[in-house]
């Protein structure tokens, strides 16, 4: 509902700490970003309060008219309000205390942010209990929230409007999975419109219970109900939904169990570090193998498993199982992970935003874009250098071992590549990396982030080499793409070394087992003697890659051999 905080709340909550929620209170002054930052006069500041089965999460953030999202605190708790409803058909004392008492600290965390209004909803777990009606009363009267009841299908609208504002839903089929603590909801959208909407009670928590409870790690007994509760879950979905209109189509996955699945994906390849787990792909075939080893595992040893929030252990093995039984119904390859959902949704529709259905590449273009102009680039030279960029890359794709997506890669790395002008001009290149690393940044993975960034990282400066924290840790083949892109990018930002967008085209040409290039320029530019330099110091990297000699060739046909960047870290 849209509550304004009672004005008899008091508490700060400062040292709010325990096993069940996570807070640290915050000092920002009402109306202001992180940071200190200013928010537009036109933005609502709303506190988001979802109350699920397994946790409760606020998110406090200011939404602008256009859709964007600025959080500006983040709370959780755990209190499991649907452990045991099953057998007992109501919420558990201990739970409901637990839950109380995070709420309270939701609701001053909102005051204290300045919230304009405040959207508290709960889920299954209180929809199916027969006391959840008097818990919601006693919310009300302990905290002065008002929680909306939702139903299933409100739950699955509310997802599906967050995938449709962090996603490219305009083309194909997209069947959107939420599982959440006592339900899982699947929708499904064609060419990004809704098409149909349903719920059914499988749940993480839910299935544990009802499937897997008590069971030994592996063996007969263990294998056997991870397939009754698949087998649940397929018949289920088969008999309401029309599955096979909707074979092959993307599959966006949204809750815990998809977010800690990124989590273990990114400790496996060498990504813990990366800002997000939204946008992570996982094939079905990567979540069958993980699903597979963490069913042999014992708690204990699960929750010690890098990646996986031990908080989730007990419960993993069941929302993953639902997860593969889905994807399976559906023959989808792969799965993208989502890391918004129903609070996201939630902010939206208070906001009354109508999330753009975008086709693909628009929301990834427009989100890079938008994250260059806060940082203040120079627009003219970031796009110069990505247009000579991607002239050389389609010239020597082939010959530098290109796989599918460097391309993309390569341009947002080059447009972003001076965004660190913003912190200083000392080291800006580093400065690049760590503001792409952790921007929030639509339409790619995180593996593809951390490319970006690493790319722009290497535009300059000395050459990646392992022993650099940032690119050492990655995986080979990352590593490898990351290479051959920056001799790309060097070269392309030497081409416009003054800035000064005096090239019009760059012809890339072989000759003896040499690569020529001849840069052309535009209508009276001239000789292009400082960009022929500043490309030639740059060449040595893309020599490398190519392993063969690089000449750069001016309009009067002199060439000029690479001698280093030198331009210092």
């Amino acid at each position: 509902m849209n509550d304004r905080l009672p004005p008899d709340l008091e508490g700060d909550g400062a040292g709010a700490s325990d096993a069940t929620a996570t807070y640290q209170p915050r000092l920002a002054r009402p109306r202001r970003g992180p940071a200190g930052r200013p928010v537009a006069d036109d933005a609502l500041r709303i506190a988001a309060i979802d109350i699920g089965s397994n946790s409760i999460r606020q998110i406090v953030a200011d939404v602008s008219p256009d859709g964007a999202i600025q959080v500006v605190d983040e709370m959780k708790a755990m209190p499991r309000l649907g452990k045991g409803v099953d057998a007992t058909g109501t919420l558990a004392d201990d739970s409901m205390e637990l839950a109380l008492s995070a709420l309270s600290r939701m609701a001053m965390l909102a005051r204290q942010m300045g919230a304009d209004r405040i959207e508290a909803v709960a889920t299954s777990a209180v929809r199916d209990a027969d006391n959840g009606g008097a818990f919601l009363e006693r919310v009300r009267e302990e905290t002065g929230l008002r929680v909306r009841l939702l139903t299933g299908e409100e739950e699955a609208r509310l997802s599906f409007r967050s995938a449709l504002a962090h996603f490219e839903l305009g083309v194909g089929r997209t069947v959107v999975m939420d599982i959440g603590g006592g339900s899982l909801e699947l929708v499904l959208a064609a060419d990004g419109l809704l098409d149909r909407l349903e719920s059914f009670p499988f749940g993480a928590v839910r299935t544990t219970e009802q499937f897997l409870a008590d069971l030994p790690r592996g063996g007969a007994r263990a294998e056997e109900a991870l397939r009754q509760l698949r087998r649940a879950v397929r018949w289920a979905v088969r008999d309401r939904l029309p599955v096979k209109e909707w074979r092959g189509a993307r599959v966006i996955g949204s809750g815990g169990t998809f977010t800690n699945l990124a989590g273990l994906l990114h400790a496996r390849g060498g990504l813990s570090g990366a800002r997000t787990r939204h946008g992570t792909v996982a094939s079905r075939a990567e979540l069958t193998r993980t699903l597979d080893a963490l069913a042999t595992l014992t708690l204990e040893e699960r929750a010690a498993v890098p990646g996986l929030n031990p908080a989730r252990a007990d419960i993993i093995v069941a929302g993953l199982a639902v997860a593969a039984e889905v994807m399976s119904v559906f023959e989808a390859r792969e799965l993208h992970v989502s890391g918004y959902g129903i609070r996201e949704g939630l902010l939206l529709e208070a906001a009354a935003v109508a999330p753009t259905i975008a086709d693909p590449g628009e929301a990834r273009e427009r989100s890079v874009r938008a994250f260059a102009e806060r940082c203040h680039y120079e627009q003219p030279h970031a796009d110069q250098v990505r247009r000579l960029a991607l002239q050389l890359f389609d010239q020597l794709g082939s010959r530098i071992g290109a796989q599918p997506g460097d391309r993309e890669v390569l341009a947002d790395a080059a447009l972003l590549h001076d965004v660190g002008y913003h912190i200083s001009h000392e080291k800006h290149h580093k400065h690049s990396y760590h503001l792409i690393l952790h921007a929030d940044l639509l339409g790619m993975t995180p593996l593809e982030q951390v490319a970006v960034a690493n790319v722009a990282r290497y535009h300059r400066g000395p050459e990646p080499k392992k022993k650099h924290e940032n690119f050492g840790k990655l995986d080979r083949a990352l590593r490898e793409r990351i290479v051959r892109l920056s001799a790309v990018l060097r070269v392309a930002d030497g081409l416009d070394r003054g800035h000064a967008s005096a090239v019009h085209h760059v012809d890339a040409r072989w000759a003896q087992g040499t690569l020529r290039l001849s840069p052309v320029p535009v209508a009276g530019a001239g000789a292009l003697r400082l960009e022929l330099w500043g490309a030639s110091r740059k060449a040595e990297l893309l020599a490398e890659v190519l392993g063969a000699p690089v000449e750069l060739v001016a309009p009067d046909g002199a060439t000029v051999l690479p001698g280093g960047d030198g331009e210092g870290e």
